[in-house]
């Protein structure tokens, strides 16, 4: 069978008055009936101030409101992204009152632990959190031989409504504060730090936001987690933005202003089909940006910030590992260079009720030799999680593991 390039539509319209390029988007098409548009319901609220959704400046600031002196703000600062405890027990340079107070005003909890489902040896943990609102949201914890690698949510559910993904169809519940994400991280790294997961004590070396949730859907308490982690301590957790990974199922405005950040993250592109007939339903965002404006888009990252763009491709059985679409995608991503990109399919992770399975292994054998003749590196994702739906397109923070 023998694949077409479709047309690439023209994405921009030239810059504005600011100095922006404006995107226009492709004339919506349907939603294939049997799809659920984006939703939006449950319990929505905002998050109380958090010591960390503030400036260094702001938490002097606060710090001051409250009664205290400033320099209380980087003794504060210290707890919470150094010894990654912001306990009052653990303040035991403050004043017992002052503790109480501080703790009090600026470290609200957001987060409340519910269940911990282990895997692989206890080196792979799924927490389900309850948020201050009743909302839900789960975060994984991997860890590997030479690093530890957590995926964190940035939403409580998803409105991007991919049909093969078991978070897209919970409906967006709502976006999460800074706070919220970077608290996944801190309890994570503290986890990590005393020793909690087998291997004996160490660093979290690697975040990706790959969890519930379209990051760029969230993009400002995203980006001001990114700032967060890779600020030096004290007001930092100091990580390398080198490892610190942003996903997108293709919002190609956001991509753009992403690539304007200065920030060199790994940009991961949910791609899942290399033809807009079948992604427009397998990814329903496909209607506003083709495939062609979202690979453009992340070409254009790559070439602002040096930074090689992942591409992830779930395979599902006679949907999308056709051979000639592994061709079809090797063709497309070749034709916008060398060296930019490296391609990651992931077999299909079961969810409950889906129709949809994993292709088969010599399928899957096929499209990688397929992409790789084309001179597209690719590599098989891990799944680690899938036995404790941990994996990716599985979280659906179920009270309930046999549910």
């Amino acid at each position: 069978m023998t694949a077409t390039t479709p047309t690439v539509t023209p994405t921009s319209t030239g810059p504005d008055r600011a100095g922006q390029v404006q995107v226009s988007p492709r004339p919506a098409t349907p939603i294939p009936l049997n799809l659920a548009p984006p939703t939006t319901r449950g319990k929505r609220g905002k998050p109380p101030r958090h010591f960390v959704d503030l400036t260094p400046q702001e938490r002097v600031a606060a710090v001051t409101e409250l009664g205290e002196k400033p320099f209380r703000a980087k003794q504060l600062a210290t707890h919470y992204f150094t010894h990654l405890d912001p306990s009052p027990a653990a303040m035991t340079d403050l004043p017992e009152a002052s503790r109480d107070t501080l703790v009090r005003g600026l470290f609200p909890q957001l987060l409340t632990p519910v269940r911990t489902m282990q895997a692989d040896g206890g080196t792979t943990v799924k927490t389900l959190w309850h948020l201050f609102d009743g909302a839900k949201v789960e975060s994984v914890l991997m860890r590997y031989p030479n690093r530890s690698t957590l995926c964190v949510s940035s939403q409580a559910g998803c409105g991007m409504a991919c049909p093969f993904c078991a978070t897209g169809q919970l409906g967006l519940t709502r976006n999460l504060s800074t706070a919220e994400i970077v608290e996944q991280v801190r309890c994570a790294a503290k986890a990590l730090a005393d020793g909690d997961v087998p291997g004996g004590p160490t660093r979290l070396s690697n975040l990706v936001f790959m969890g519930m949730g379209e990051p760029l859907a969230n993009y400002r308490a995203v980006m001001e987690t990114v700032r967060t982690l890779v600020a030096p301590n004290p007001d930092g957790l100091g990580m390398s933005a080198r490892n610190i990974t942003v996903s997108t199922v293709g919002l190609v405005p956001a991509i753009e202003k992403l690539t304007k950040e200065g920030i060199p993250v790994t940009l991961a592109v949910s791609l899942h089909a290399p033809d807009d007939e079948l992604r427009d339903e397998l990814v329903p965002i496909n209607t506003r940006w083709s495939v062609d404006e979202t690979l453009d888009a992340a070409r254009r990252y790559f070439d602002v910030t040096g930074r090689r763009v992942s591409i992830e491709y779930a395979l599902i059985k006679d949907m999308n590992d056709h051979a000639w679409r592994a061709d079809l995608l090797g063709e497309k991503l070749a034709a916008r260079g060398k060296g930019w990109v490296h391609c990651n399919p992931i077999p299909l992770n079961p969810t409950p009720g889906s129709k949809w399975t994993a292709s088969e292994p010599e399928v899957e054998d096929e499209f990688v030799r397929r992409l790789r003749a084309h001179g597209i590196p690719t590599t098989i994702r891990d799944t680690r999680g899938s036995d404790i739906d941990g994996a990716c397109g599985q979280l659906a923070a179920e009270e309930d593991p046999s549910a």
